[in-house]
């Protein structure tokens, strides 16, 4: 694919890419003996089936972009995402990133029978962050989290977590570092709207400090208060790509039929 240089970074290349899921379905039937003699030739299993999750995919993302991925479920939003953290091989083309990207529920991956303070200081590090970067940051993050609004849940397992306050404190342990590129998948969608307000304002912030933000949602208003720029993806195809508007209308016209 042909970038043009105008004087932006770019921070992701994506260049024909494909990604393809190999699927064992049921095996075969037949006797022990069969199963055996099957193994020890190697004999492919016919039941297995390729999805092709996304389909030729190109794009490049410049620092400073907030991008908001569109579609319906199982277009490939979050396939593509995990392409670009390095999670899964391309079976074709390429990605290219420039820093390391960060993939919120993945990165931030958090233990269940650990209280949240313990998973504050978890997630810090697997997001890259120094300890004390975690001491500095850690008031800032329960306080945006707003764990403790209703009492000292902080020092309580995670398994005592709503499913809505376990996406609040993901969300915010990753806020509190600056990114080259963050994906956010559907992050915002658990949050009550004055959590959300401040996730957008966040994610708004994010790219003040020259870094690059991927945003998955079902939610059009999200996207249009938060993205500068939307990829639209169905069956894993890049139906358009363009300024938030143009590309909401078109697909909201689509989806409206």
């Amino acid at each position: 694919m042909k970038v043009v240089d105008d004087g932006r970074v770019p921070t992701v290349i994506a260049d024909d890419l494909h990604i393809v899921y190999r699927v064992n379905g049921a095996a075969k039937r037949g006797n022990a003996t069969a199963a055996l003699r099957r193994i020890i030739r190697r004999e492919p299993n016919a039941r297995v089936r390729e999805v092709h999750a996304v389909r030729g995919v190109s794009f490049v993302a410049y620092r400073g972009e907030a991008i908001g991925l569109i579609g319906s479920n199982g277009s490939g939003k979050s396939t593509l995402l995990r392409a670009i953290a390095g999670l899964l091989p391309p079976e074709t083309g390429k990605v290219y990133t420039d820093g390391q990207p960060s993939l919120l529920g993945v990165n931030a991956a958090l233990m269940n029978d650990l209280t949240g303070e313990r998973n504050v200081i978890l997630g810090g590090l697997a997001m890259g962050m120094t300890r004390d970067q975690i001491r500095e940051r850690y008031e800032e993050i329960v306080e945006f989290s707003g764990i403790n609004d209703k009492g000292d849940f902080i020092s309580l397992p995670m398994r005592t977590y709503s499913s809505g306050m376990q996406a609040r404190l993901r969300f915010s342990i990753a806020a509190a570092k600056e990114h080259d590129v963050l994906m956010i998948d559907e992050a915002l969608a658990t949050g009550d709207k004055k959590f959300r307000r401040r996730s957008e304002e966040r994610i708004r912030e994010m790219r003040a400090e020259a870094g690059t933000v991927f945003l998955v949602s079902h939610n059009n208003k999200t996207i249009r208060d938060t993205c500068d720029r939307v990829l639209w993806l169905e069956r894993g195809v890049l139906m358009m790509d363009g300024p938030t508007e143009q590309v909401l209308k078109a697909y909201e016209e689509e989806t409206n039929k």
